[in-house]
């Protein structure tokens, strides 16, 4: 009898194929698996939009915006060129000969924050808000007939580092987010006899946002005319 290789029987065959056949469907689904994983994509999710620059067109219509609510009563009142703010919708002088002071604040008689407390005080009509003052002259908004600085001035002004407390962009949008003066002016109170003071034509949230947008284009300034 002789000893050698014994050829595997049909069934055997069979066995060999079927369990060969089994590894290499698993093998395609580990791969199937890991090529799922790793797609960010899901069915029905999408990816996220490409970023899309802001352009100088885009940051000077937000300037705009911006200039808007820096001219409204609530703002202007405190950024004057004379030495005195200014109070109401009308933009008159603030009653009481009430005067600027070597620091904005007030003269030692009459300090700001002895009547403007740190939040409004609407049985009396006297707003407030932390740290109640003027704006320093170099942030005027206004000329000394109280007529109202164009676009253009405004904006150069508010940019000059020399000027606004050595702010860059991203400082103005903080400032313009944050600063209690700049809140109050979307919550300015009540007047003396009842009636809501009116508000900027911006929300505050549209404000900080057409802000964010003007710095994201680099803060430009419109053509003198």
């Amino acid at each position: 009898m002789m000893v050698g290789h014994v050829a595997p029987s049909g069934a055997a065959r069979k066995f060999s194929a079927m369990h060969f056949g089994k590894i290499v469907l698993l093998f395609a689904s580990l791969v199937a698996l890991a090529a799922w994983t790793s797609n960010p994509r899901r069915e029905g999710q999408q990816s996220a939009p490409p970023t899309v620059a802001t352009t100088r067109t885009d940051g000077l219509a937000a300037w705009q915006q911006v200039y808007s609510v820096l001219t409204h009563p609530r703002c202007i009142n405190c950024h004057t060129a004379t030495n005195y703010p200014q109070q109401g919708d009308d933009r008159h002088r603030h009653f009481a000969n009430v005067l600027r002071g070597p620091e904005g604040k007030g003269v030692p008689a009459l300090q700001c924050v002895t009547c403007h407390q740190t939040a409004n005080a609407d049985s009396t009509g006297v707003p407030g808000a932390h740290d109640w003052h003027l704006a320093p002259f170099s942030m005027k908004w206004q000329d000394l007939n109280d007529k109202i600085l164009s676009s253009t001035e405004i904006c150069r002004s508010l940019t000059d580092r020399s000027k606004n407390d050595n702010r860059d962009g991203a400082a103005l949008l903080k400032h313009n987010t944050e600063e209690p003066l700049v809140l109050w002016a979307f919550q300015p109170g009540r007047r003396s006899d009842g009636s809501m003071r009116t508000l900027p034509p911006l929300t505050h949230e549209e404000f900080v946002t057409a802000t964010r947008t003007w710095v994201e284009a680099g803060t430009p300034c419109p053509q003198t005319r």
